[in-house]
């Protein structure tokens, strides 16, 4: 069996033949029926005249054929650029450079913007290709992974909250080391997460490598992927398509949360589900374990490295000590501590960003000349293993020509029983450089004293220079396309 992916997902489809791996409003894909998928478009892209080394804009919404382009795009050999939608105009010029060569579109894809934006650009329209079965539709046979070894094989995007997106390059040789297709690379953990997958969400965007990560690991298991149809909140999803595993949000996780302590629906499908994005309050943490049960796994990565560790239900009961940590690394993992910050290297870390200008000393600050990632994170390890977490190095406020770290000041706030979330941010202070603002939701109406209680909170805890000028009760925290905490709306408010 080939190691290069995607050849392990091809040779799984191979084997599961007539069973149904996915699951959509349009109706059911067999593993057989996503192999034909695979096929023609990978006819379509060699026709298009895409294939080692091309950079491909990878578009598509989240459908069956979006799914089959995805591994068709690798299979080919293409450098893949991730482009999500909801780009400015001038975003989207940028991650459109002269690299990209072909766009792989379909009907959610703003076609317009993206040939205003590069006219030249070689489109791969997937409306066709994803037709029922019918005559005259090329399909290709050839299913050699044609990826070599040293070119880039995926450009995976930040947000862009800050300005233009920068670029993490990964190439087809750290690729093919990646663990979700990979069965013999899954420790216990994983595994115990892989086999609770019998019905995935597959939802959001495709490009969110956390999503197809999870939906690799469902189809090694032998899971199905469900594409939900349109409507509800996420609670509601789950129960309508009685979901098993989820990739979950901090708030999707507190959504599902409320809907249990109320008895407004029924989530019980969920066997696993893996928060990912931000790392979750202890306290949060127990209450989830015990209002959904020893579903909830957490997981800790960054774009440059990929999953970094990993922690089951099962070790977070267990133990005090792993409740308040994001896990173990995970196999072949190197994670050490550099004067408070932790250092990763794995074997399919990104190689650096792609872009330039503004990001070189950001990039030469993260990718080390040893070899290693600077996660920008504050913590370590302790004697049992598990991974730590106190803060993040760039999420700071700086006062008065001191730092403060904003992770401390929002546990503490969180630690409140009155207070479900609460979010840290620096505003300009013509005093003091900058000054601290919080922004908290309630679990419960507002209370006399509040603020003063707080105060005294993070004032004992943390130091008076820590407590937050401001309080601002919200209803719900808004969310960056990738469903993050926002904190730069939060400082529009």
């Amino acid at each position: 069996m080939s190691d290069r992916f995607p050849a392990r997902v091809l040779n799984r489809l191979e084997e599961l033949d007539d069973a149904v791996v996915l699951e959509w409003p349009g109706g059911e894909v067999t593993a057989a029926g996503m192999l034909r998928l695979v096929r023609r478009v990978t006819a379509a892209l060699r026709s298009a005249g895409a294939g080692p080394g091309s950079g491909v804009a990878f578009m598509p919404g989240v459908t069956p054929v979006g799914f089959a382009a995805l591994l068709a795009v690798h299979l080919v050999g293409t450098r893949v650029s991730g482009v999500r939608p909801g780009l400015t105009a001038e975003q989207l010029a940028h991650l459109l450079d002269d690299r990209v060569g072909w766009a792989v579109v379909d009907a959610s894809t703003d076609v317009s913007a993206v040939v205003k934006a590069r006219p030249d650009l070689v489109l791969v329209d997937l409306g066709p290709l994803g037709a029922p079965d019918v005559m005259g539709l090329d399909e290709d046979d050839d299913l050699t992974p044609r990826g070599r070894p040293e070119d880039v094989a995926r450009v995976t995007y930040t947000s862009g909250s800050t300005g233009n997106p920068k670029g993490a390059a990964q190439t087809y040789a750290a690729f093919e080391q990646e663990w979700p297709s990979r069965a013999e690379l899954h420790n216990e953990v994983l595994s115990d997460l892989g086999s609770r997958l019998d019905r995935y969400l597959l939802h959001g965007t495709l490009n969110s490598v956390v999503m197809v990560d999870y939906a690799l690991v469902c189809l090694v298991h032998g899971g199905r992927l469900v594409i939900p149809s349109a409507g509800g909140s996420f609670a509601e999803i789950v129960e309508r398509h009685r979901i098993t595993g989820s990739i979950v949000t901090v708030p999707k996780l507190l959504e599902l949360l409320s809907v249990v302590r109320a008895g407004t629906g029924d989530v019980s499908s969920l066997k696993g589900v893996m928060v990912s994005g931000s790392p979750l309050d202890p306290r949060r943490y127990a209450e989830a374990l015990e209002l959904l049960g020893p579903i909830v796994f957490q997981g800790y990565g960054q774009t440059e490295c990929g999953l970094i560790s990993m922690l089951a239900p099962s070790q977070a009961l267990a133990s005090e000590n792993a409740l308040t940590s994001v896990g173990r690394p995970l196999p072949r993992n190197l994670v050490e501590t550099r004067d408070g910050e932790i250092y990763v290297r794995t074997p399919q870390q990104t190689i650096g960003y792609v872009n330039e200008g503004d990001i070189v000393r950001e990039q030469a600050e993260v990718f080390t000349d040893d070899g290693w990632i600077r996660t920008r994170d504050l913590g370590g390890l302790d004697g049992e293993g598990f991974l730590h977490l106190s803060g993040r190095a760039r999420d700071v406020i700086i006062v008065n020509a001191n730092v403060q770290y904003a992770g401390p000041i929002e546990r503490a706030l969180a630690s409140h029983p009155a207070v479900d979330q609460a979010y840290v941010v620096g505003v300009p202070d013509p005093a003091t450089g900058e000054a601290i603002e919080a922004f908290v939701v309630l679990r419960e109406d507002v209370v006399a004293g509040l603020d003063d209680e707080l105060r005294r909170i993070v004032g004992e805890r943390l130091g008076e220079v820590c407590v937050p000028r401001a309080f601002t009760v919200i209803d719900a925290v808004p969310l960056t396309s990738a469903g993050k905490p926002d904190k730069n709306a939060l400082r529009l408010l």
